[in-house]
C-alpha cells in the first residue's frame, strides 16, 4: 500500500519548501499533509492558509492516521522527537532533513524495524532547485522508495549515497552554496568599484553565474569550459593566474574539510 498521509514536524523554511513543492504538483501524491509546530501558532496558521494544509500542535494524538513522518526540526531536537515517536508509532516511514542525523542514528533511537531515510537538501529547495543527497536505512523497501522519491523530486534533483558519503558531501551540496554566495559578494563589490549601482552589480553577477551554471549543465567539464574562456596570454588568463597564485582550489578544499570536521564534531 502506498502511503498517502504525511506529517511534517517543524515549520521552518525547509519544511515550507518541501510542502510547497509537494502541493505544486499537478497530481498531488499525498492525500493529506499536516504540519506540526508546538511553539509558533502564527506560523502554522500562515502555512495552513498559504498551502491549504492541516495543522496541529499535538501530533501524538493522531499519529496512527499518518503513513509518513518528516522531521524538519533542528538536530538537537531529535532525541526528544525520537523518544516521543517511539511511544506512538506503528510502522511509519520516518524521514529527517536534519544535519548529522543519519540512518544508523535513527534506527538506534526508533523501534526495531522502522524504515528511515536521511535527506540533505540545500536552500535552493525554496525554489525547487535543490541538489539533495540522501541515504536509506536497512528497512526501506520499494514502496518506501517511491514515497522518498516523490518528496525529493518536489524540491529538485537528488542522488542516493552511503550515509558516510552524505556526511562528507553535505559540505559540497549543502554548505558550498555559501561559498558561492561569498564569491558573488566579492564580484559585486568589485563591480561597484567601477561605478555601477549595487542593483546593477547584483544583476550582472547573478546572470553571469546562472549562465555559467547552464553551460556546466550541458555536461562539458568545468576544466574544458575554463580553458575555452581563458585564452593563453589574455586578460582572463591574467585573472586566473592571480587565483592560482593564491591557491583558490586548495582554499576551497580546505573549506570543505573544515565544514566536514565541524559537522562531525572534530
Amino acid at each position: 500500500m502506498i502511503p498517502s498521509r504525511l506529517l511534517v514536524i517543524g515549520a521552518g523554511r525547509m519544511a515550507e519548501a518541501i510542502v510547497s513543492g509537494l502541493k505544486s504538483t499537478n497530481e498531488p501524491f499525498f492525500s493529506a499533509i499536516t504540519i506540526a509546530n508546538r511553539s509558533d501558532r502564527q506560523r502554522l496558521d500562515k502555512l495552513a492558509s498559504t498551502y491549504k494544509v492541516e495543522i496541529t500542535r499535538n501530533w501524538k494524538e493522531s499519529m496512527s492516521s499518518f503513513d509518513v513522518v518528516l522531521l524538519a526540526a533542528p538536530p538537537d531536537a531529535h532525541d526528544n522527537l525520537f523518544s516521543e515517536l517511539s511511544s506512538c508509532m506503528n510502522g511509519q516511514l520516518v524521514i529527517t532533513v536534519a544535519a548529522g542525523i543519519d540512518p544508523s542514528t535513527m534506527e538506534a533511537h526508533l523501534p526495531a524495524g522502522t524504515p528511515v531515510c536521511w535527506m540533505m537538501p540545500n536552500t535552493a529547495a525554496l525554489v525547487g532547485k535543490s541538489m539533495t543527497t540522501f541515504a536509506c536505512g536497512k528497512n526501506v523497501i520499494q514502496s518506501h522508495r517511491h514515497v522518498i522519491e516523490q518528496i525529493l523530486s518536489a524540491v529538485g534533483e537528488y542522488e542516493e549515497l552511503s550515509e558516510d558519503q552524505v556526511h562528507d558531501l553535505t559540505a559540497i551540496t549543502g554548505s558550498a552554496p555559501a561559498f558561492l554566495y561569498l564569491y558573488s559578494e566579492a564580484l559585486e563589490e568589485a563591480a561597484v568599484n567601477y561605478g555601477v549601482t549595487s542593483e546593477q552589480a547584483q544583476r550582472l553577477v547573478t546572470k553571469m553565474i546562472a549562465g555559467s551554471a547552464s553551460m556546466l549543465e550541458t555536461g562539458t567539464s568545468a576544466e574544458t569550459l575554463r580553458n575555452q574562456v581563458t585564452t593563453p596570454g589574455g586578460s582572463t588568463a591574467a585573472g586566473v593566474e592571480v587565483l592560482e597564485k593564491h591557491n583558490m582550489k586548495n582554499i576551497l578544499k580546505e573549506a570543505v574539510k573544515a565544514t566536514n570536521q565541524h559537522a562531525r564534531g572534530k
